[in-house]
């Protein structure tokens, strides 16, 4: 049994194969899912597990160098996005349409699904190296 860290196998597999500028995405429990993308669906019960403390696990073990958030989050859910910027310090910060933030998506290698409530309560993240 795994120690320390992301106990979620999916999850630690999936940050553990990642390479620069490979994506995932923390979504809330609306955000449409391509088929072709991997889903790991971590939703129990609205709210379980919430989109902060899934997006703060997954940086424990992820290097991110970038963050892709749609500017609707910032007039929807304003206290979700103030939370969301105080845990990715450092990181840089794209805002995109959700329209935009739905097509990249697509190029995710895969998406972690809350069980958040909060509209536009999604965040792609981009992987960094440690060198």
């Amino acid at each position: 049994m795994k120690k320390i860290g992301i106990l979620n196998s999916e999850i630690s597999g999936v940050i553990g194969e990642l390479g620069h500028t490979d994506k995932i995405v923390i979504a809330d429990a609306g955000l449409p899912i391509p088929s072709h993308v991997k889903r790991i669906d971590l939703a129990l019960k609205k709210g379980v597990p919430s989109f902060i403390e899934t997006v703060e696990c997954v940086l424990l073990e992820m290097c991110v160098e970038k963050a892709y958030v749609a500017q609707e989050m910032g007039v929807a859910s304003a206290a979700t996005k103030e939370e969301l910027l105080k845990v990715l310090p450092g990181v840089q910060i794209k805002i995109v349409t959700h329209e935009e933030l739905k097509s990249l998506t697509q190029q995710a290698k895969a998406v972690i699904r809350t069980g958040e409530f909060t509209p536009y309560a999604n965040v792609v993240l981009e992987a960094g190296v440690i060198f």
